[in-house]
């Protein structure tokens, strides 16, 4: 009888650990990203984002359950110009739109780098139809 008992707690476990897995990307928070081929500046930038920023934004700024996507239509050029990520990155940002907090200053994050990481943002929100909407 205890054998059942301890089967019946493996299945359900294994149940839930596979249920974890298969919506492990499918929360509010995470974007599927697609990506074309970048410029030369866009995949400099590509590498320092997923160096410095993918931690909380995830990979090719995808989104984590700790920070927002950025290729997302609140990011758009018309609502969070370059100068709102410039300030974001070197003074830090209130949270305001997303649950995850505020967002610290990085300072480690230089201006060609961060420069770099504009360039590779906005080319990939324009391969999945992030554009420029009046706000």
């Amino acid at each position: 009888m205890n054998i059942k008992i301890i089967w019946a707690g493996i299945v359900l476990g294994l149940i839930s650990f596979s249920a974890t897995i298969s919506v492990a990307n499918d929360f509010d928070g995470h974007i599927n990203v697609q990506l074309e081929p970048l410029t030369q500046r866009a995949k400099i930038g590509q590498q320092v984002f997923n160096d410095n920023c993918a931690v909380c934004h995830g990979q090719n700024a995808s989104g984590t359950r700790i920070g927002p996507p950025l290729i997302h239509k609140i990011y758009n050029p018309g609502h969070h110009n370059n100068a709102s990520f410039s300030r974001a990155v070197t003074k830090g940002v209130q949270q305001h739109h997303w649950p995850y907090g505020n967002m610290p200053a990085q300072k480690h994050v230089g201006f060609s780098d961060l420069s770099n990481i504009l360039a590779f943002i906005r080319e990939v929100q324009q391969t999945n139809g992030v554009a420029y909407e009046n706000h």
